[in-house]
């Protein structure tokens, strides 16, 4: 029985909410996912309050966490050197994720750089990242297409993977669908190409998906079929991008992935249970 990893992802799901949460809204409810069993929790993010604000509260969340987090592993995303080093610098942040982006057009919107700029930052931050005993995950988003009609190959992901490899010293690299534009054969393509040419590569896919088609679109079995093992996903599918052009398309709904994992008998850690009742607390919050 292999084993499959849920990444589950409040921040995506909260980061592009109309309504600003509480710092007490945000602690109540990620205490219920803490008990669940995910491999790992993306509970915020250290970037800037004037693009971001519903994130600018991360680290008072954390100090309010800490003492209560177990053996959760909590990951934060950090785009540039000043949110790199506040999140190496906090106590409660077990992971980093990098973004990084195969369009030039959406790395600078997103980041204010250039791809180029971003790969020798990422060089910087990963040495040091590593110094500090924390863990790296690089996303790299608008994987499988952009909203730009900037076309950018497999071939140059796979360069670019091949380039973040020789400079970091990562846990995980994660295929980002950022503007839902994956299908089935778009995904065996891509990943197949990276995986026959680094095959100690630990690779993951952060789906955005309409909940409706979560299950009916052959993503999840595509890309389970080609060897990937590690799913980001959020409750109720809530979230996406609030810098894409899709920014409501919605994050793969983590029912339908333990829905998944169960029809191909995947080994995992989650406690029904604990997740019924975060269910609940996710309905509490969003709906």
């Amino acid at each position: 029985m292999e084993k499959i990893e849920f990444i589950e992802c409040p921040r995506d799901a909260m980061q592009g909410h109309s309504r600003i949460f509480s710092i007490n809204e945000k602690v109540s409810y990620l205490k219920t996912l803490m008990p669940v069993g995910f491999s790992a929790i993306d509970i915020g993010s250290f970037v800037s309050s004037q693009s971001v604000p519903q994130m600018k509260d991360t680290p008072a969340v954390l100090e309010v966490l800490i003492d209560s987090k177990g053996n959760n592993e909590f990951l934060t995303i950090a785009a540039n050197s000043r949110g790199v080093y506040s999140a190496i610098d906090h106590r409660a942040v077990d992971i980093i994720g990098y973004p990084f982006s195969a369009s030039e057009i959406f790395q600078k919107r997103n980041t204010n750089r250039s791809r180029k700029q971003a790969l020798e930052e990422l060089k910087r931050h990963a040495e040091l990242i590593d110094r500090k005993n924390k863990k790296l995950v690089v996303y790299i988003s608008m994987a499988f297409g952009n909203p730009y009609a900037e076309t950018v190959s497999n071939q140059e992901i796979l360069d670019f993977v091949g380039k973040i490899r020789n400079i970091s010293n990562f846990e995980a690299i994660s295929l980002s669908d950022t503007v839902a534009k994956a299908n089935p054969a778009s995904i065996k393509s891509l990943v197949m190409l990276i995986k026959n040419n680094f095959t100690d590569l630990n690779l993951g896919l952060h789906l955005h998906v309409p909940e409706r088609t979560a299950l009916g679109t052959g993503l999840l079995q595509a890309a389970w079929d080609c060897g990937i093992r590690r799913f980001d996903s959020a409750l109720l599918g809530y979230g996406g991008c609030p810098f894409a052009e899709d920014s409501l398309s919605g994050n793969l709904p983590t029912e339908s992935l333990l829905s998944f994992a169960n029809t191909v008998n995947a080994d995992n850690d989650i406690n029904a249970i604990a997740l019924e009742v975060a269910h609940n607390s996710a309905r509490d919050l969003f709906l």
